[in-house]
């Protein structure tokens, strides 16, 4: 084997918001290997294009690369940061390399956002694909020109505007804690996150994207990309496919070893890993030779990285995003339990109280729990499929009332789940987009909090403290009749009083002010009311500090779940209370 070939082909993906550009760029590489096939061919693979290195330099015309060991690029061809998290192995992602693609323009908008958790949380390195140049005003686009070209051309508005949008993306990626710069500019590419504005429509600037994605992949990348020619295959399962005349299909990528047909597979199932034998590989044929009946054409090995349409006896149950593994006879045991294990991590049943979680694939349901758990948010039942009855039924069992749902990532609901949901009270969210299921579901709690705390605070005596103004005692008792000053807290109407040794002197039965009755007297007010019980100069004075009467669940009521919706002053009369009363009971309202 040639020193050039001993590393494999990086897999990169495509990350960035809908509409950004991510197809387009895509199609724009895609095109640019069928346009320039001539030099060094073109392979087609399934869910996958391959751009050789042949084609890179013909693009790029650079000298860097004349030196390179790596063979080319291999782009996952479905876009968008829920493919990204689909390939995954062992909690890292199977991408080597990402593209995060933003519309110049726009800038960051929410599934930007998201991409940049998801390559944190990862560890990717990845370039900014500021897209869309050709839209700045007063830009003049050539095809295929090096951005560094096309920069040189634009008159000194357009170089303006384009450095105001630069510099927008590089506050908006400080802001997520990565430091970056146009890529022109960069001197350490190991502190620094690339920028590189590029129009994926006119390819303005992607020679420059290629080259920096081949730089990072030699420079960082090396010891990864090290393959192991005659080992086993390792892989990740894209999706599975019902295909005509082959039954289920999986659509793999190919990261590691080989795979031949006759060889025995291990992938994730519904249940238990799946053991069966490779029937077919199959590759897409060549643009230029597709037809309908005959998509692909069928080959005896693959070696990595690759994608792969696999044909294989009982693959009706396997889970897209799960390991695949080729196996000998001997090592079948551990290999299956190595992929059950990989599948287990993720597939929970864990917390006794929780969340039930459902997604498509196993990569979308570790980045959901991933997601959760950043929250401190439990999750009872974490798995791969459609909302079931079963699901809902589960989540009805849940005590609290905050956790009686199900989330489900880029699932349906079958209808006997909507049924069960709607006749059991379980509420469902349901979203493509990780972060604002998990912000519907916290937006969701919190109103529900506010509602009981607003419930709650309606039935429980909350705290005051007043003062009895002497000189405005108008009546002594049966009730007796004072002016108040309300020191703190709010004094409702039929509020029971306390006096500062938390001995009960009365009950509140009436509010004045200047002859309106009221029912409520806010902090600062003076007012007139009448307290049956007492006989002012017996049990209450002039000049006297008299408290509400708190009972004793509505303390604990206060103390674990509300002190949050009462104000300092309330929380202050409040705290006063409770020394008051643990003088005489020290686990008084604990």
């Amino acid at each position: 084997m040639s020193e050039k070939n001993r590393l494999r082909t990086p897999i990169v993906s495509v990350l960035g918001h809908v509409d950004h550009g991510k197809t387009t760029l895509l199609d724009t590489i895609r095109g640019t290997v069928v346009a320039k096939r001539e030099a060094g061919g073109i392979t087609q693979h399934i869910g996958a294009t391959e751009v050789p290195i042949d084609v890179l330099k013909k693009v790029c015309k650079s000298p860097l690369l004349e030196k390179t060991k790596i063979p080319g690029l291999l782009f996952i061809d479905t876009p968008g940061h829920h493919a990204f998290t689909s390939l995954r192995e062992r909690g890292g992602a199977l991408a080597d390399l990402a593209i995060l693609v933003v519309d110049i323009n726009e800038g960051f908008r929410p599934q930007t956002v998201e991409a940049i958790n998801i390559l944190r949380r990862f560890r990717t390195p990845f370039v900014v694909a500021a897209n869309k140049i050709d839209r700045i005003p007063g830009w003049k686009s050539e095809k295929w020109r090096t951005f560094t070209e096309a920069f040189k051309k634009q008159n000194e508005n357009a170089q303006r505007l384009l450095e105001e949008r630069i510099y927008k993306l590089v506050e908006s990626l400080y802001s997520h804690g990565f430091s970056s710069e146009r890529y022109d500019r960069i001197r350490d590419f190991t502190r620094n996150v690339s920028i590189v504005p590029i129009s994926a429509l006119t390819g303005e600037g992607v020679p420059d994207l290629l080259l920096i994605i081949m730089g990072l992949a030699q420079r960082f990348l090396e010891d990864e990309l090290k393959l192991r020619v005659d080992g086993p295959a390792k892989g990740t399962v894209l999706e599975v496919k019902e295909e005509r005349g082959f039954g289920t299909t999986v659509d793999a990528i190919i990261y590691d070893g080989v795979i031949r047909v006759g060889d025995t597979i291990v992938l994730g199932g519904i249940k238990e890993p799946i053991v069966t034998k490779v029937r077919a590989l199959l590759k897409p044929r060549p643009l230029k030779e597709m037809r309908v009946e005959s998509r692909f054409i069928s080959v005896q090995e693959v070696v990595a990285a690759s994608g792969i349409k696999i044909v294989a006896p009982g693959l009706e149950g396997a889970l897209a995003g799960s390991p695949l593994r080729v196996s000998s006879e001997e090592e079948l045991p551990e290999v299956i339990e190595e992929v059950k294990s990989a599948i287990g991590e993720i597939r929970i049943s864990t917390d006794e109280e929780g969340v039930i979680i459902k997604a498509d694939t196993l990569g979308s349901l570790e980045a959901l729990l991933g997601e959760l758990r950043e929250k401190n948010i439990p999750v009872r039942k974490a798995d791969v499929g459609d909302i079931t009855k079963s699901d809902v039924v589960e989540a009805a069992t849940m005590e609290n009332e905050f956790y009686r749902c199900v989330l489900g990532f880029n699932v349906r609901m079958t209808q006997e789940a909507k049924e069960t949901a709607s006749q059991e009270s379980v509420r469902v969210f349901l979203s493509n987009i990780i972060y604002s299921l998990v912000d519907d579901y916290v937006g969701w709690v919190e109103k529900l909090k506010s509602e009981s705390e607003r419930k709650k605070l309606e039935i429980i005596a909350k705290p005051a403290k007043i003062m009895i103004l002497p000189g405005f005692v108008f009546r002594r008792s049966n009730p007796a009749i004072v002016g108040i000053r309300v020191l703190a807290g709010n004094l409702h109407n039929n509020s029971e009083l306390m006096n500062e040794r938390g001995v009960k002197v009365g009950v509140v039965k009436g509010i004045q002010d200047r002859g309106e009755n009221l029912s409520v007297a806010e902090k600062g007010k003076e007012v007139a009311i009448a307290i049956d019980g007492p006989t002012v100069g017996r049990q209450i004075k002039e000049g006297d500090i008299l408290y509400v009467d708190i009972p004793e669940r509505h303390a604990k009521i206060i103390e674990n779940e509300l002190q949050n919706a009462l104000e300092d002053h309330e929380l202050e009369v409040f705290r006063e209370v409770l020394k008051i009363k643990r003088e005489k009971d020290p686990f008084w309202g604990r």
